[in-house]
């Protein structure tokens, strides 16, 4: 029989686990986790679970993607130029990315709910901040905090994750947040675009100050703590570090971060740029542009179920993969050369559909990224989690910048931003993880 609080597994690690020291040997204050119930109530439970880590996933492209038909309005209200105004959203790219490190090896230490509900609180007030921002310069600092403290849901999700499935079904789990999350960059330019009807661009600030109070009430009432005391570290930061180093030691588990950062980067070319792009050369209304994406974000949505239901357990995670890299790389030279002019002069819907495919395929990357690398470790799945975030914002961040190098009045920037982290995709995909060898079991360092 299996031990009252956890599901049975397969040889291969296979199902779902919710250990029950996770709540026995919690403390009874108010920051502890709310009991499990009984095993015949817990596909409730796992139901409510994936809601919350799909509400926590959902924190950036709505901190990102609801601000970003607002972009125009910002240069124009603080003064600013294009290229300054996307420094808000580098530095919440970078806010995220090294909040990460910090905050999943937390996570590893006290658990998961704790430095969570810290996030959270934090991000609440730097979100508020935002909002009554009267110069860019204020903006940029606390885009960055907002971010910092933002890093806490994407990371402990991660590792929520990794703490509950294992093998195929942590790969099947991933596309089912997607789906949750996916919804998020849907409605999120849609309901920017509707504020700024109403009111301005702070007005989008008050929204996500709002949707993060929410979210702190219902990871605290309703989270369980999914890291038992027993397998907490309780090192301090030399054994953090030295958990990390062993983690980048495992070569395949850098290929694999290192192939879904920089495929994230060439995503995050489009968003970043694409309001300008579509807006300013194209003459796109805000609200166009934001159906735009949203037309864009259900693509994500149904290639992420086609991977999820379809090809994960039957197509192994590696060759979803590759044909997701390969996709994306030919999207991205496609629109490179519409952009450049080797069709002649192309309209709104060509280009509209090269950046749908582009962001289509991504849900053949980021999953399967995502559930190859932590395969490869057992133990310390906050601090794997942190690193892949990490690797996958800090690269965000640095390609933000360059697709506005050359002004608001050309898309070629754009597409050789995607166009080259595409291919460095491949070239870590091919080199680092070696497909063909079959070297995602869940060996490696950090086991």
């Amino acid at each position: 029989m299996p031990e009252r609080g956890r599901t049975t597994r397969d040889q291969d690690g296979r199902g779902a686990h919710i250990p029950s020291a996770a709540v026995t040997e919690e403390s009874t204050t108010a920051a502890a986790a709310p009991p499990i119930p009984p095993p015949g109530a817990r596909r409730s439970v796992g139901l409510l679970v994936t809601l919350i880590l799909g509400g926590l996933t959902a924190v950036p492209p709505l901190s990102m993607d609801m601000y970003l038909p607002a972009l125009p309005e910002v240069t124009d209200a603080l003064h600013a130029s294009a290229a300054t105004v996307q420094l808000t959203l580098t530095a919440c790219l970078a806010g995220m990315a090294l909040g990460q490190l910090v905050v999943g090896p937390m996570s590893d230490k006290w658990g998961r709910r704790r430095p969570l509900i810290a996030g959270l609180l934090v991000y609440i007030a730097a979100t508020a901040v935002c909002a009554f921002a009267p110069t860019i310069e204020l903006l940029v600092a606390f885009r960055l905090l907002q971010g910092l403290a933002g890093a806490a849901g994407i990371v402990i999700a991660r590792a929520v994750v990794r703490d509950l499935y294992d093998g195929v079904d942590m790969a099947r789990f991933f596309s089912t947040l997607m789906l949750i999350s996916g919804v998020a960059p849907i409605i999120a330019p849609l309901i920017g675009g509707q504020v700024l009807r109403i009111t301005d661009w702070r007005g989008v600030f008050y929204i996500l100050t709002v949707i993060g109070i929410l979210l702190t009430v219902v990871v605290w009432r309703l989270l369980p703590e999914t890291l038992p005391p027993g397998r907490r570290h309780a090192g301090g930061t030399a054994e953090a570090l030295r958990t990390m180093r062993g983690l980048l030691a495992d070569r395949v588990f850098t290929g694999y971060m290192l192939t879904g950062g920089f495929a994230f980067a060439a995503l995050f070319a489009y968003i970043s740029a694409s309001p300008f792009v579509i807006q300013e050369i194209y003459g796109a209304s805000p609200q166009t542009y934001s159906i735009l994406f949203g037309v864009n974000s259900v693509g994500l949505v149904i290639v992420g179920q086609i991977n999820g239901k379809i090809l994960v357990g039957r197509v192994s995670l590696d060759k979803a993969l590759g044909v997701g890299l390969a996709v994306i790389t030919v999207a991205s030279a496609a629109l490179l050369l519409m952009a450049a002019g080797a069709f002649g002069e192309v309209g709104l819907v060509p280009i509209a559909v090269g950046l749908f495919v582009l962001m289509s395929a991504m849900s053949l990357c980021m999953p399967n990224t995502n559930a190859l690398a932590l395969m490869r470790t057992r133990h310390s799945a906050g601090s794997a989690s942190a690193l892949l975030g990490t690797s996958s914002f800090l690269v965000g961040a640095i390609a933000t910048p360059l697709v506005g190098v050359a002004g608001e009045h050309t898309a070629v920037p754009m597409a050789v931003v995607q166009l080259a982290c595409s291919l460095v995709a491949v070239g870590c995909f091919m080199a680092l993880c070696r497909p063909w060898r079959n070297q995602t079991d869940a060996k490696g360092a950090g086991s």
